[in-house]
């Protein structure tokens, strides 16, 4: 179907984000490829370790005011948040120095 010249252009946004192949570089290696693809595995790995010390942080948070809760809360279960607010940020610390020596 042929345009008419009232029509619209098709023009389309890219976003800022969007990679844009380099037409004058050559082509990635293998090698390359899998240097590039250890790193970025290495840097999802490390971000999910991270987000698990976060979640870690905040357990030990709502563990604390479980266990300072008082009779609204069953006491085995006082008592195991108690243990919890106690255990969870030393592992998280622990998790912490574990990615510090990695990098």
């Amino acid at each position: 179907m042929p345009k008419s010249p009232t029509s619209k252009p098709d023009l389309r946004l890219v976003p800022g984000d969007a990679e844009i192949y380099d037409l004058m570089r050559t082509p990635e290696t293998t090698s390359d490829r899998v240097r590039r693809l250890q790193l970025e595995a290495r840097a999802l790995a490390v971000e999910q370790v991270e987000s698990l010390e976060r979640v870690l942080l905040e357990a030990s948070r709502m563990a604390k005011e479980i266990a300072d809760g008082g009779d609204a809360y069953p006491v085995g279960a006082r008592e195991l948040a108690g243990r919890l607010s106690a255990d969870l940020p030393a592992k998280a610390e622990t998790l912490k120095a574990i990615i510090s020596r990695a990098l």
